[in-house]
């Protein structure tokens, strides 16, 4: 299993969160809220492939709507290899982090 960039992570554990209602327009909104950075679309949906293309998330078709012209969104969502994956990327922070406390890292 290749490691998970932060931007890999951030967009995956937004998926998580969103549930049933992650799509392109809240997965970015979700990103933006918990790290503060805006990814542009072009930029979200390439990773939302990789992401795929590597079986850690699964994409799903929604019904057209009349509010968006007949068009339809693409629904995301975690599969197990995306669990997986997330865990393990977890677990890596935490034995990088391991002993290290957080007041080193303070200006005095």
């Amino acid at each position: 299993m290749k490691d998970l960039s932060l931007a890999h992570q951030s967009i995956m554990l937004a998926i998580w969160r969103l549930g049933d209602n992650a799509y392109g327009v809240t997965i970015r909104k979700q990103v933006a809220a918990v790290t503060g950075r805006t990814y542009a679309y072009g930029t979200l949906y390439n990773i939302l492939n990789q992401l795929a293309m590597k079986s850690y998330i699964q994409k799903r078709v929604g019904s057209p709507t009349a509010k968006r012209g007949g068009r339809r969104k693409i629904f995301y969502t975690l599969t197990s290899a995306g669990n997986q994956a997330l865990k393990t990327a977890r677990q890596m922070q935490e034995v990088i982090w391991k002993g290290i406390p957080g007041r080193e890292f303070e200006e005095g």
